[in-house]
């Protein structure tokens, strides 16, 4: 069995018997019990299932790496034909405590796409007729408002609150459509240890951090970094550093 993929959205796994897909739903409270063994390209998944690939990289190999052309798009199509033509939400999201982004993507999924990248907050301040015009404003703000947030800054927040100060600070300078406010039910009292890991009880997922407890430890898993692992039921069997609180 390998590790193929992840949803951040609705939270869950891709595992692949080799042709076969499962999904593994991440609910509270599910319990995992895979070990980590060899790691090697994710290979493709297909409307028929999963192609698996034996290359060395990981989680996929120079073959099987894909990159969205839209997402570099600064309001020159990058396509042969433009067809980004429904109507985008320009948004701004923050991170616990002060890190902010913008970001575009389709109007109706505008919800959707600030749980997949684990927002605490959101807001829409612009609605257009069509991608080009959001990647346009979207270029010109991030001249000041960073258009990306890397994992680790996020795995940081966990467990903090919005400075909501900061947050009004930056809403102030726009009009917003509407406002959003995640709680993903994480419910921390100290940050989780970052890992890579596969067994534990799972607490929650807030974008692609996966948070686990196990042996008495609360751990962040980027799920991007299982991506790839051949795994074993059973259970990991690493030692594992352990948070502050299972000394308690």
């Amino acid at each position: 069995m390998q590790i193929v993929g992840y949803d951040a959205g609705d939270s869950g796994l891709l595992v692949s018997d080799g042709a076969d897909v499962e999904y593994v739903p991440l609910d509270p409270g599910t319990d995992l019990s895979y070990r980590l063994d060899d790691r090697h390209c994710a290979g493709v998944l297909t409307d028929d299932g999963h192609r698996p690939c034996d290359a060395d990289a990981a989680p996929h190999c120079e073959a099987h790496t894909s990159t969205w052309v839209c997402a570099r798009c600064t309001g020159t199509c990058l396509k042969d034909e433009m067809d980004c033509f429904d109507d985008h939400a320009v948004y701004l999201a923050t991170f616990a405590p002060d890190t902010f982004k913008v970001g575009v993507t389709r109007e109706w999924r505008l919800e959707t796409r600030l749980r997949e990248q684990g927002a605490d907050r959101g807001a829409h301040v612009r609605t257009v007729e069509n991608g080009r015009i959001a990647r346009e404003i979207e270029a010109e703000l991030a001249t000041a408002i960073p258009d990306r947030v890397r994992v680790p800054e996020k795995r940081s927040g966990l467990g903090r609150a919005v400075d909501d100060s900061a947050w009004q600070a930056l809403l102030d300078d726009f009009d917003p459509i509407e406002t959003f406010d995640f709680d993903y039910g994480l419910d921390l009292s100290e940050r989780p240890v970052a890992e890579t890991l596969a067994t534990g009880t799972v607490r929650g997922t807030k974008g692609r951090l996966l948070v686990l407890d196990h042996a008495g430890s609360t751990y962040a898993v980027d799920m991007r970094d299982l991506v790839g692992y051949e795994v074993i039921d059973g259970g990991t069997d690493r030692r594992l550093q352990s948070s502050l609180g299972a000394f308690g």
